[in-house]
């Protein structure tokens, strides 16, 4: 006989119609991106959950790999592949995105002619203790996913200002107007997604 907790966590997994999955684009272990991303897994619409696309184990990328593809870079992809769109959250560092993440970019365009986020629904978002949040950041990463390919959102944009207490470490947002930004950015993301897998149901109707 089943526990009323597996029948309930049944019911849930039930309601899940689609998955968005998320890299953030740093590795620290107090990263105000990372409790972003908390926040944002915690106000997906019903139906929607949030899985998070790890990067922190990818090797530097090297042509030297593509003759033997290592297995976490083959894990790297198959996750992009197996969600319905991806959020990248990511930090700035010199004016631009960080290293680890653009790594990671890289690992999802090899092996030549296998580009991971080619079609694939994209949206960018990232906070900072800046007034302009992470806007630099967000037009370089835009640059190369346009040249992969991606369905990038292009509004809303996502420039959160960090402030002290602002996010908490479970996830959650202390500030209305803030919260209410992220519910609309995630439901736009959704509708982006839609209008993407409706196209995609058209040409191979």
């Amino acid at each position: 006989m089943l526990s009323s907790v597996t029948v309930l966590v049944t019911q849930k997994e039930s309601l899940v119609t689609r998955t968005i999955g998320y890299i953030v684009g740093s590795i620290s272990s107090t990263s105000i991106n990372r409790r972003l991303s908390r926040v944002l897994a915690n106000l997906a619409p019903e139906g929607t959950e949030l899985v998070e696309i790890p990067i922190k184990d990818l090797p530097f990328y090297s042509p030297d790999f593509d003759g033997d593809f290592p297995q976490v870079a083959r894990d790297f992809k198959q996750a992009i592949a197996d969600v319905d769109g991806v959020i990248i959250i990511t930090p700035e560092y010199s004016r631009s995105i960080p290293g680890v993440l653009k790594n990671a970019l890289d690992w999802s365009t090899r092996p030549y002619g296998e580009m991971s986020f080619y079609g694939k629904p994209v949206a960018v978002i990232g906070t900072s203790g800046s007034g302009v949040a992470t806007a630099a950041a967000q037009q370089h990463l835009r640059a190369i996913l346009g040249h992969f390919s991606a369905v990038t959102m292009g509004q809303p944009e996502g420039f959160i200002q960090d402030r002290p207490g602002l996010f908490t470490e479970d996830g959650q947002v202390t500030d209305d107007s803030t919260a209410g930004f992220l519910v609309g950015y995630l439901e736009a993301f959704n509708g982006l997604i839609s209008r993407v897998q409706h196209s995609a149901e058209l040409v191979t109707a």
